[in-house]
């Protein structure tokens, strides 16, 4: 087993464990593990899966020591790309303060901030990733949604065996053009999902779908693009802009968890609709989607698991 060790620095505050749950969202997520300190997953970089180790440098410190195990020599590609995921992954080049200047005089906000302050805001390592994600989790509850992926990652991704686990990649368009939807199926996923995420995967293998030009796309844009995909509608399509493409103004309108968040939040008589939570939320402009993460980072807080 091969391993090489870099250093990542960002701006303070920084709280790398509220980071990790942004992204983990459940405990049984079995991609992005964490026991408390070190957060492992595995990438697959220049089509070889290797292990990613992170963990804050103390407690105070705003640095990330990243460790990369192969079982052959992490070239400097390898490395340079694992850099890359990881500045995008945990929101290492946010600027927070001029949230925390906005929030600082909302008290309903202010307080919920402050308990949460040096999270960033995570995202998917791809597009494809988050527009799986977002299917897999439509019309279910979030612990099977993550389950499902779990099955999903076991059976198709890229495995790293190390001499204490068996580990697993996200698979990748090309590995899941190959899996039958009946093999979906069997996993937990509907006719309906298993038919999207097969379409998805062979759109993007063979290129007619194009997902990295949604990087330099407007909100708009990408959100119309995104509908033409089958399983996409706009729920799915806003969750995709925030969590696969870091927009931070934008928070999914129609995310139900995210209308009862409000609702407690503002101690609202009713749960907004996406009209009226357009009207709230314009205000937080543009970090409407931090105030998001917060709201999800204080539910795992009431369950216990932070």
């Amino acid at each position: 087993m091969n391993e090489t060790t870099f250093t990542v620095s960002t701006a303070p505050p920084f709280r790398f464990d509220l980071t990790v749950w942004a992204l983990r969202r459940r405990a049984k997520n079995n991609l992005d593990r964490f026991n408390g300190r070190s957060y492992r997953r595995v990438l697959v970089l220049d089509n070889a899966p290797v292990e990613l180790i992170a963990r804050q440098i103390g407690t105070s410190e705003a640095k990330l020591e990243v460790g990369l195990r192969s079982e052959q020599k992490v070239a400097p590609r390898q490395q340079q790309d694992a850099k890359r995921l990881v500045l995008s992954m945990f929101g290492l080049k946010v600027n927070l303060q001029p949230f925390y200047n906005m929030t600082a005089s909302e008290p309903a906000l202010s307080e919920l901030v402050e308990q949460f302050r040096g999270m960033r805001p995570t995202r998917y390592p791809t597009i494809f990733e988050s527009l799986v994600n977002a299917i897999a989790c439509q019309q279910v509850s979030l612990d099977a949604g993550i389950s499902v992926l779990n099955r999903l990652s076991e059976s198709f991704g890229s495995a790293f065996e190390s001499h204490t686990a068996r580990l697993c990649a996200f698979p990748s368009p090309e590995q899941l053009v190959k899996v039958s939807e009946t093999d979906l199926k069997q996993l937990g996923f509907s006719y309906q999902k298993a038919r999207s995420i097969k379409g998805l995967a062979f759109g993007v293998a063979n290129g007619d779908i194009e997902l990295e030009q949604l990087e330099s796309a407007s909100n708009e844009e990408a959100i119309a693009y995104l509908q033409t995909i089958r399983g996409i509608g706009h729920w799915s399509a806003e969750y995709v802009l925030l969590r696969g493409l870091g927009r931070l103004d934008v928070f999914p309108g129609d995310d139900v968890g995210g209308q009862n968040n409000i609702q407690n939040l503002l101690q609202l008589d009713a749960r907004p609709d996406y009209e009226e939570l357009g009207r709230l939320k314009a205000k937080w402009h543009p970090y409407a989607g931090l105030i998001y993460f917060h709201l999800l980072l204080d539910k795992l807080h009431i369950k216990g698991l932070i």
